[in-house]
């Protein structure tokens, strides 16, 4: 587990194996380069509950982006979202009512009943 941080920010954010193989599918499926190419975690401000998450692919990241290497993969975290995703786990489930990325955010004090959005 390799990680690229700021001395004044710190983060961690785990993948299950369901979600590191979904994300490498997206990657797949997006044709972009390996060696720079990345998994963007972030929170932003919204979503019923003040704040929402946001995950995308990116080619490379930006350059104050924290860089932690997760089986494999490499997640982008920006420095204000390292501050509310310290200690979350981003999975992937399968459900009859659908599939999808979920987080558990320790940080989160409360949410809403859609599961996107979130308060500290």
């Amino acid at each position: 587990m390799t990680t690229v941080q700021r001395p004044e920010v710190q983060v961690d954010v785990v993948l299950t194996g369901e979600a590191v193989t979904q994300i490498r599918q997206f990657m797949a499926a997006e044709d972009v380069p390996e060696e720079t190419a990345g998994l963007r975690v972030a929170v932003l401000p919204g979503g019923c509950s003040g704040f929402k998450y946001g995950l995308n692919i990116e080619e490379q990241p930006l350059d104050d982006d924290i860089i932690l290497e997760r089986s494999g993969l490499r997640v982008f975290v920006d420095a204000f979202s390292a501050q509310y995703l310290n200690g979350t786990t981003v999975d992937y489930v399968s459900t009859m009512q659908g599939a999808g990325f979920t987080f558990t955010n320790p940080n989160a004090t409360g949410g809403c009943g859609c599961g996107s959005s979130f308060t500290v």
